[in-house]
């Protein structure tokens, strides 16, 4: 489709071959490229590694003589991370694409403030930040601390039960913290990402209880490819009907325009097959969320990405740092009864016994050892895949209970769960995904009159 750019050329160049002093377009840098399923932002030139060292020496104060070392570090779906080292001391810098200029670097630097203020949850220390393009590197960056640990995803097979158990019932305190319950005086109302208008690029800035509030809410249903430049509301949403409204609305705008514009066959075939779900999910929103409230409805963070490659933990199996709080906004408190995403899987009851999966083939081992200096690479001890896959499904399973006791045990009256809330919210982010054709046949027995869960269907 044209408004995707779907043949966007990737340009490289550096900050240096900029002459002109006017300033940048605010989404200078990004391009966007639609892959088979995906549409996906790209990079039309790269971050200068001379223009990142010389921003980090002017905000760490570091002398020029002073040794300073640049490495590229990895890479995000929106980011570059870059490790920095000097003085015996290692930070971290992100640089990101403008897909939201402004509000996704600032929203996080808030988002990131408010945690380590509010609660014991481990998560990097800000130390500057630039929420516009119009500086020497040439795109927004915030430069943060360097937090020890390794992945969890990393430690995982060799941790023992308990110290899973003790992991997860961290989380679920960690939940019950992001919540504000604990503290009534400093619960958020409405539904949004986290604003401060007292936030500036000052180490000593804080995002504090008294001025952090969900403002307008940065997701990506709201920046990706050319949503940006619908006009719908953006936030805070009083309600769970107005937010999942828009949402629904921008689901039916983009199709709608995929209809009128493109001519690529698939697409057109997609587009009919999502409308008319999305619009019986329009119909059916006030029958699950009541459309008037007289008070802005109470809402919590919601770090939606808790995968274990975002989960530091150190020899001990104890949590050391949770990282990746962009777009982590204050969503409704019936979504807070969901599991965070490393205890999401399929369920499995039966432990699965070592012995009676096979060994791993001599070419299966051949490769893996080919992949042992892959940051990626886990040692599968000689066993088929398939034990692991198994042994991860029943974790999840019997640390599902876990994480599900703890928040009981920390607020009885929170962790009722909303199934049916649960479920619509579900079917309208599938409703336009791989899952589209669940959504449309879960869509359609609910509007029959049907009660049947999502995940049955």
């Amino acid at each position: 489709m044209a408004e995707w750019n779907k043949t966007t050329k990737i340009q490289n160049r550096h900050l240096c071959s900029i002459t002109s002093s006017m300033p940048r377009p605010m989404q200078d840098g990004l391009g966007w490229q639609q892959t088979t399923f995906y549409l996906m932002p790209v990079w039309t030139w790269e971050p200068s590694i001379g223009a990142i060292e010389s921003v980090c020496r002017q905000q760490l104060k570091t002398p020029s003589e002073d040794s300073f070392t640049v490495t590229f570090h990895a890479a995000g779906l929106f980011n570059k991370v870059y490790l920095i080292h000097t003085a015996g001391r290692s930070f971290i810098m992100r640089v990101t694409l403008p897909v939201y200029p402004r509000h996704k670097t600032r929203t996080e630097v808030v988002t990131l403030r408010w945690v380590r203020e509010n609660t014991s949850i481990p998560v990097p220390e800000v130390f500057g930040f630039d929420d516009s393009n119009d500086n020497e590197i040439g795109f927004e960056w915030i430069l943060m601390e360097y937090m020890q640990g390794t992945s969890a995803r990393k430690r995982w097979r060799s941790m023992s039960m308990e110290q899973k158990t003790a992991l997860t019932e961290r989380f679920a305190v960690f939940q019950f913290e992001l919540s504000g319950l604990e503290k009534p005086e400093s619960t958020f109302k409405g539904i949004g990402t986290l604003d401060s208008p007292e936030l500036d690029l000052q180490v000593n800035s804080r995002a504090s209880q008294s001025t952090a509030a969900p403002g307008r809410l940065v997701s990506t249903e709201f920046f990706m490819g050319d949503h940006l430049a619908y006009d719908i509301p953006r936030g805070p949403f009083r309600s769970s009907y107005d937010w999942l409204n828009t949402i629904l609305t921008i689901i039916i705008r983009h199709q709608t325009l995929v209809l009128e514009k493109s001519e690529d066959e698939d697409d057109i075939e997609d587009a009919e097959d999502i409308l008319p779900v999305a619009q019986t999910l329009l119909t059916l929103l006030p029958k699950v969320f009541p459309p008037e409230l007289t008070t802005s409805e109470s809402s919590a963070l919601q770090h939606h990405d808790l995968n274990l490659n975002n989960i530091l933990v150190n020899e001990q199996g104890e949590v050391t740092a949770v990282l990746d709080w962009e777009c982590v906004s204050a969503l409704p408190l019936w979504m807070l009864t969901q599991m965070p995403k490393f205890l999401d899987g399929e369920p499995r009851e039966d432990e699965p016994q070592r012995d009676i999966y096979a060994d791993e083939t001599p070419e299966g081992a051949a490769a893996e050892a080919d992949k042992r200096n892959d940051p990626d690479y886990l040692d599968n001890e000689g066993k088929n895949e398939l034990y692991w896959i198994h042994k991860m499904e029943y974790d999840q399973t019997q640390l599902r209970e876990v994480y599900k006791t703890r928040l009981k045990e920390l607020c009885p009256e929170w962790v009722e769960e909303s199934p049916f809330e649960n479920d619509f919210y579900e079917a309208v982010s599938q409703c336009d995904g791989i899952w589209k054709k669940k959504a449309r046949k879960w869509a359609g027995r609910v509007e029959k009159g049907e009660a049947v869960r999502f995940k049955d269907v």
